[in-house]
């Protein structure tokens, strides 16, 4: 329990930090998922069309501070080969 005005505060933001934080990781990961089934049904158009949003959501994740940005230059590698693949 907080025992300062300022630490009730720092709950405060902390938690509502934490919810915009939250759906931002869900979005990116639903999104991520999204192209992902797409690649594992070898569906090409759907999978050329989801790639340039789930990139741009891998790096609007990045900019947010959710993903570091090695790990979203791996995963948009990954994901753009495996795309590649089917094309």
């Amino acid at each position: 329990m907080p025992n300062h005005k300022s630490s009730e505060k720092r709950v405060r933001q902390n938690e509502k930090r934490r919810a915009v934080n939250r759906s931002n990781r869900s979005n990116l990961r639903t999104q991520v998922k999204k192209l992902r089934s797409a690649i594992t049904a070898s569906d090409k158009n759907q999978s050329l069309e989801l790639l340039t949003p789930t990139v741009s959501a891998i790096d609007k994740a990045v900019n947010k501070g959710i993903l570091h940005k090695n790990t979203a230059a791996r995963y948009k590698s990954r994901l753009t080969s495996h795309v590649a693949k089917l094309a």
